[in-house]
C-alpha cells in the first residue's frame, strides 16, 4: 500500500542536525586514501601518501564543492524557491540524480516498499538535506527551510549506475550526465531578471532560450557571445562532455578554449559563478565575445582569503586525470567483428591517422578546423582558436543516448562512420563499416 510518508522529514531533518552551513559527508576519506596508498605498490611512501591524499581531496571537491556559487544560484536567482517546490518525479525526470549511498538502510528499505511520497516536494528536500541529490547542496537554516542553494561539477559531469531504480544508483564520477535538462532546470529560478540583463533580453527570451537546449546540453559560451541559436535556428548549446578519460588528452572542450586545469577554472567562476580567479586576456574582444568583453569576464578577482576555487584546482585535476574511462559491457558489441574493425580502424578508415591509440587522439595539439571534419564553423569559430578537438574515443560506448560530435548531430556511430566513407572518400564496404562501428564500441 502507498501512502505519504509524512514522518520522512523529520526523520531525515534529525539524521541530518545540525544544518546549518552543513558540508557534504565527504565519506571515509581516511579509508580511501590508504586503499589509494595500497595500490601505488614501489611507489615512495611519502609520494604515494601525497598522492592519494590529492585524488581523496580532489574527488570531495568535484563531489561536493560549490565554491561559494550559492550566492549566484540561490542569493541572486532565487533557484532555491523554484526547487523548494519540485518533487522527487519531476526532479528524476530533468535528470537529477540521487546517490543511493548517502540514504539511510531505512530509507533505502522505504523507497523499495512504495513508501515514499515520490510527488511530494518535500520529500526532495529531505533527500536536499542527506546531501543525495548528484551535484546539487542545499542549504538550511535552524527551522529546516532550504535558504539557498550550490551546484557542484558532479551536477553535469557525474551520474549514477541505476542500481536502485531509474536515476538512483552508485555515483559514476566523470561520465557526462546525457539525462540532465540543465535548461529547465534553471528555469526553475524565481529570478532571472540578472541573466536577461546581462545578456540584453527580456526574460522571456531567456527561458525561451533555457526551453530550446534539450536533456544532456548546455551552452557555455553563451554568457561570452550571446549567441542562443545556430544560423538554422537550432540550438548552440552543445552536449555535455565526459570527464573521464582525460590523461595525457590536451584539451577538454569539444572546441580550442584550454587545457584540462584551464576549464575547471574557466567552468567554476564563469559557469558555475563560484568565488575566484580567473585570466584570459582573448575574452576582451569586443566583436567575438562582446557579453565577456563588456563585463571583464577575462579578469575575475578575488582576494587570496575570499578565494574558494584556486586553492582547489591541483587536486581536482588530480582526480579527474584519475577517472579511466569505463570499459565496455560485455555482450554490448561483438567481438568478432570488433577485430576486424580495428584493421579497419587502423587501415583503410584512417582512423587513427587523428585517433592514434592508445590515446585515441592526437598528442599535442588535438585540433582541427571545420573544413578538416567536413562539418559546418559555427561552434568553432565562437572558439578563440576556431577549431574542432580529436576528442578522445575511450568510453565511447556511453555517449550513445544523445549522438555524436559536440551537438549530438550523428544520432549513431553508423552515421559517423557514413558521414566520413563519404567525406573522405574512403570506399568502404557495408561489413567493413559494420565491423568498425562494433570496434568504436568495444573501446
Amino acid at each position: 500500500m502507498r501512502y505519504a510518508r509524512t514522518c520522512l522529514v523529520a526523520a531525515v531533518a534529525l539524521a541530518a542536525l545540525p544544518i546549518v552551513g552543513r558540508a557534504a559527508d565527504p565519506g571515509p576519506a581516511g579509508a580511501d586514501q590508504n586503499k589509494a596508498i595500497a595500490a601505488l605498490r614501489g611507489v615512495e611512501p611519502s609520494t604515494a601518501a601525497d598522492a592519494a591524499k590529492m585524488i581523496v581531496d580532489g574527488r570531495n571537491t568535484f563531489r561536493f564543492d560549490t565554491f561559494g556559487d550559492e550566492a549566484f544560484w540561490g542569493d541572486t536567482l532565487q533557484l532555491h524557491q523554484g526547487v523548494a517546490k519540485v518533487s522527487p518525479k519531476t526532479a528524476l525526470a530533468v535528470g537529477l540524480k540521487v546517490d543511493v549511498d548517502a540514504l539511510p538502510k531505512s530509507l533505502q528499505s522505504d523507497l523499495r516498499h512504495g513508501r515514499v511520497d515520490l510527488d511530494s516536494p518535500a520529500t526532495t528536500l529531505a533527500l536536499l538535506r542527506l546531501n543525495a541529490v548528484v551535484g546539487v547542496t542545499g542549504f538550511f537554516d535552524r527551522g529546516g527551510n532550504m535558504k539557498s542553494i550550490g551546484i557542484q561539477c558532479a551536477l553535469c559531469h557525474s551520474t549514477v549506475d541505476n542500481s536502485f531504480a531509474p536515476g538512483i544508483g552508485h555515483r559514476l564520477d566523470g561520465w557526462a550526465n546525457q539525462d540532465l535538462n540543465v535548461g529547465a532546470i534553471v528555469s526553475l529560478a524565481q529570478n532571472l531578471q540578472p541573466v536577461a540583463n546581462l545578456l540584453h533580453v527580456d526574460v522571456k527570451t531567456v527561458l525561451q532560450v533555457l526551453a530550446s537546449w534539450g536533456p544532456g546540453k548546455f551552452d557555455a559560451e553563451l554568457f561570452l557571445d550571446g549567441k542562443p541559436f545556430r544560423p538554422d535556428g537550432k540550438t548552440a548549446a552543445t552536449l555535455i562532455p565526459p570527464a573521464f578519460g582525460l590523461a595525457g588528452v590536451n584539451m577538454h572542450t569539444w572546441t580550442g578554449w584550454g587545457s584540462v586545469p584551464y576549464w575547471n577554472a574557466f567552468v567554476a567562476n564563469l559557469e558555475m559563478h563560484g568565488k575566484g580567479n580567473f585570466f584570459d586576456p582573448r575574452l576582451d574582444d569586443a566583436a567575438k565575445f562582446p557579453i565577456a568583453a563588456e563585463n571583464k569576464f577575462g579578469h575575475v578577482e578575488t582576494p587570496p582569503d575570499q578565494d574558494r576555487i584556486t586553492p582547489k584546482l591541483a587536486a581536482l585535476h588530480f582526480y579527474q586525470l584519475s577517472l579511466a574511462a569505463p570499459a565496455a559491457p560485455a555482450g554490448s558489441f561483438d567481438k568478432n567483428a570488433a577485430a576486424q574493425g580495428e584493421a579497419v580502424f587502423n587501415g583503410p578508415g584512417q582512423c587513427a591517422t587523428c585517433h592514434v591509440p592508445p590515446l585515441f587522439t592526437e598528442a599535442g595539439w588535438n585540433m582541427h578546423t571545420a573544413e578538416d571534419v567536413g562539418i559546418d564553423d559555427f561552434q568553432a569559430l565562437r572558439s578563440p582558436d576556431e577549431r574542432y578537438r580529436t576528442s578522445p574515443l575511450k568510453g565511447l560506448w556511453t555517449h550513445q543516448a544523445r549522438g555524436f560530435y559536440h551537438d549530438g548531430r550523428f544520432a549513431t556511430l553508423t552515421d559517423v562512420v557514413e558521414h566520413y566513407n563519404t567525406f573522405k572518400g574512403l570506399g568502404l564496404t557495408p561489413a567493413q563499416q559494420h565491423d568498425l562501428v562494433e570496434y568504436l564500441k568495444s573501446l
